[in-house]
């Protein structure tokens, strides 16, 4: 899932200072490095304090989390660098919840919240049936606040400006969506799909084909091809002998 670049977190700034001016490095580090991450950090915070903490001579993840979103986050150590394009074209699994009756300037619930006055319980087969619709391969629609390119401009620098953002939907790949549970106004949902692929929009689009409006109030990504949850240590626990060799993982 891409990053929404409007959430700001101080942890930021800090982490890339300290790992900038500790000089040490390792080049024994080969490998990936499956880490949940916590809800508020940016995927870069990750990067950083792993850097600082292990001194690997490379390092970098193979596939954004928003600062709000959970769960893994593959970091690609040392020779692992060059097959994060390859990490990244795997199927992804997340489990999330969509609160209808409402919609986010950020698709999510960082933005602003506006409640639809107007909205009333929808019956759960309607939802249901919506969910499946967005089963196959079609034309999604990124968040304005994405960091989708727009003439050379970052999509969310556009709309930050309230300057008109022409983005063109992407060809996206659902494999399966199951409703975990519904109440209103809250569906919990479990979705694999293919690279490039925003909970975000489905959610807002869910919302708008029921026609009550919906945004994406939470989410954990909970697989990358073969990098469970289950693999998953916390940046405090991370360390050199989490490190899941190159060999193992079948990617070449």
């Amino acid at each position: 899932m891409a990053l929404n670049p409007l959430f700001h977190n101080s942890v930021h700034a800090k982490l890339a200072h300290n790992s900038a001016h500790n000089p040490r490095v390792c080049n024994n580090f080969n490998g990936f490095l499956v880490i949940d991450k916590p809800k508020t950090w940016t995927s870069f915070d990750v990067v950083a304090k792993i850097r600082s903490k292990l001194h690997p001579k490379k390092i970098g993840h193979a596939g954004t989390l928003d600062p709000l979103a959970t769960g893994v986050l593959v970091l690609c150590l040392g020779q692992a660098t060059k097959l994060s394009e390859k990490v990244m074209g795997t199927e992804k699994e997340y489990t999330g919840e969509i609160t209808l009756g409402a919609t986010s300037q950020t698709d999510d619930a960082e933005g602003p919240i506006v409640p639809n006055e107007k909205a009333s319980e929808v019956p759960i087969t309607e939802v249901e049936n919506t969910l499946q619709s967005f089963v196959g391969t079609f034309g999604q629609m990124p968040p304005q606040f994405s960091a989708k390119k727009v003439d050379g401009d970052r999509a969310y620098k556009l709309a930050r400006k309230g300057k008109p953002v022409d983005l063109k939907p992407a060809q996206v790949t659902v494999h399966r969506i199951e409703m975990l549970d519904y109440k209103w106004p809250k569906i919990k949902v479990r979705i694999v799909c293919g690279k490039g692929f925003y909970v975000r929009s489905l959610a807002r689009d869910v919302g708008e084909k029921l026609g009550v409006g919906g945004y994406l109030s939470d989410l954990k990504r909970t697989r990358v091809g073969i990098f469970s949850i289950e693999r998953a240590v916390s940046v405090e626990e991370a360390s050199e002998k989490n490190l899941i060799p190159i060999s193992a993982v079948g990617i070449r």
